[in-house]
């Protein structure tokens, strides 16, 4: 599999728009190989395609703390990301969904596993260690490609998270919890020996660590895949997508060039 990588300097202008832009770009490239990114933001929100987003925002709390919102493609429900979220986009061939998320839960979870952390695959998209979910997953298509993308709890501000999103009580009801923070967990306490002999320390080598385990190339994206990208993600700049789930106006150039 193939780590892409961006161009660094630019690390903390980037929002959740440009890297769900990247997704689409490197879908839409003639690679018919495996790709995978990991990435991280300042504080978002980001809410599945189908979603209402006053029913799973908490949106006078977002623009009091500074925290952005955003739609995405794929479906799925509303997740907090922050600096202590790991983020990961993983983009392969065909477009069965099965088979994809099967695909990267069986990788992350074997991954986890190896630093110790008795991770398992819960439902079709998630990945819980000891009762509580620490990976959530969305999957849509681009170009014939599957992307599978989602959330790596290593340290985040759980109670942010709280504050920042509201899912209603009978999704809560469903998982037999009263509130997101009893459902959820960071994976930072439950490394141990085994990730520290690995060199696992922080967010920054867990994320190096991950990309050496997986992936057996890298290929660093050059400046004019940047800017395709940041065509790309107008579209998620879009103030009727964000709100509605549509589009006031195509962006020019949306289709990705077919090289990277």
């Amino acid at each position: 599999m193939t780590q892409i990588v961006f161009p660094t300097g630019t690390e903390s202008e980037r929002t959740p728009g440009f890297y769900l832009a990247a997704e689409e770009y490197v879908a839409g490239t003639d690679s018919a190989d495996e790709a995978v990114f990991f990435w991280k933001v300042r504080p978002a929100v980001i809410f599945g395609r189908n979603q209402q987003m006053s029913a799973e925002v908490n949106l006078s709390w977002c623009m009091e703390h500074g925290v952005q919102v955003f739609r995405r493609r794929s479906g799925g429900g509303c997740v907090y990301a922050d600096s202590g979220n790991l983020m990961v986009s993983y983009i392969s061939p065909g477009v069965d969904v099965r088979s994809a998320f099967a695909k990267y839960l069986s990788m992350m979870t074997g991954a986890l596993r190896r630093l110790g952390v008795e991770a398992e695959p819960s439902g079709n998209n998630d990945i819980v260690a000891y009762g509580r979910k620490i990976s959530g997953n969305a999957f849509y298509t681009v170009a014939g490609k599957s992307i599978v993308h989602g959330t790596l709890l290593y340290d985040s501000d759980l109670d942010a998270m709280l504050s920042a999103i509201t899912p209603s009580a009978e999704k809560l009801e469903k998982h037999g919890v009263a509130s997101v923070r009893q459902r959820v967990a960071n994976i930072r306490p439950m490394l141990g020996e085994k990730a520290a002999r690995e060199g696992v320390a922080d967010m920054s080598s867990l994320m190096s660590w991950l990309a050496g385990y997986l992936c057996d190339t890298v290929l660093p994206l050059p400046e004019q895949a940047m800017s395709r990208i940041g065509i790309i993600s107008g579209r998620y700049l879009d103030r009727d997508f964000i709100e509605n789930g549509r589009h006031s106006s195509r962006p020019s150039g949306q289709r990705p060039d077919s090289r990277i």
